[in-house]
């Protein structure tokens, strides 16, 4: 039996759903009232387990007897808005899930990180060794991933098997009001502007599928970088247009206009209450060019990552069929 936090969001679904297709009993954690549509037709197939991962004593009495816990659970944002929940759910929520696993000798815990945790210096490429350094290049979102990771070491420092996988920007048919799904919509809505920046990305298929693959190795104390590849954001940009019959971003934007785009949406945001297109975080990030070393995981488990087209093609049809006629 598996214990998923995160379940119904968007990795944590496609990880249930391997889970159930290679023929594990899933337990899912799943907060009151919360939105299960990403696993409808299978909704019958999940044990779930009403509680919220910032509640210690539930956790303590849920996560018993399992064979793993897969921790998923956590809140991407870049938006200062959502800055104190996030550094809650994200800190405190993976402390508690760490904690519930020691103290119930949870066999193995696999913690769904984000490349952010690892850090952004003057470093191009970064791999798994590369050095946390607190720069200005590092967001909130990240600075809340890496203190989360510290307690995933913490607890493999106590006894915890551990292994944490760190995605890039994950792409798949998820819904396009949250997240990395945004950047479909971004296109959909024939939206001008492209910066000069790149896009590490990778499939939300193969997260889940090295979610599976880990769960059978004997690998402790690890991290593993997954990233398919990189590409600028106007070939990305301009792949999904094509896919979409949209047309493409074409406008560029100097970081002197992104500067002042990003404090007009924060203007917008604060008047309509809506969430702003984009942040001085995410505007940060959309100039800059990393590249994200995927050699570890390919060596250690012979691991393929799906093709960007093969991604696109399969999101953008998913999401097609979802949203057509909605402008």
């Amino acid at each position: 039996m598996i214990f998923v936090t995160g379940g119904n969001g968007f990795i944590g679904s496609f990880i249930i759903r391997k889970l159930i297709e290679e023929g594990h009993k899933v337990h899912a954690l799943i907060r009151k009232g919360a939105d299960k549509s990403l696993l409808q037709d299978i909704e019958n197939k999940i044990t779930w387990v009403e509680g919220d991962v910032t509640d210690m004593p539930i956790l303590m009495d849920v996560i018993k007897e399992f064979d793993a816990v897969i921790h998923a659970a956590a809140i991407v944002s870049f938006s200062k808005k959502d800055k104190a929940q996030m550094l809650k759910i994200n800190i405190e929520g993976t402390t508690n899930i760490v904690n519930a696993c020691l103290f119930n000798k949870i066999p193995k815990l696999i913690f769904i990180s984000s490349v952010a945790a690892i850090g952004r210096n003057k470093d191009k490429i970064i791999d798994e060794k590369t050095i946390w350094l607190d720069t200005k290049y590092n967001t909130a979102y990240g600075n809340s991933k890496y203190a989360a990771e510290k307690e995933v070491w913490r607890g493999n420092a106590e006894g915890l098997q551990t292994v944490i996988l760190n995605p890039s920007i994950v792409l798949g048919p998820g819904d396009w009001n949250k997240s990395s799904s945004r950047l479909f919509k971004y296109v959909w809505k024939e939206n001008k502007f492209y910066t000069t920046g790149e896009i590490n990305y990778v499939d939300v298929r193969d997260v889940a599928r090295a979610v599976t693959e880990l769960l059978n190795k004997d690998i402790n104390g690890e991290r593993f970088i997954l990233n398919g590849g990189s590409i600028t954001f106007n070939s990305f940009f301009s792949k999904i247009a094509s896919l979409f019959n949209k047309a493409k971003p074409n406008i560029y934007l100097s970081s002197q206009w992104i500067a002042i785009l990003w404090r007009l949406e924060f203007l917008r945001s604060l008047i309509t209450g809506k969430e702003p297109l984009i942040t001085r975080e995410t505007s940060m990030m959309a100039q800059k060019n990393y590249y994200y070393d995927n050699k570890k995981i390919i060596n250690t488990l012979n691991f393929n990552f799906n093709t960007l087209d093969n991604t696109l093609s399969w999101a953008c049809a998913e999401l097609q069929g979802k949203y057509q006629g909605i402008n």
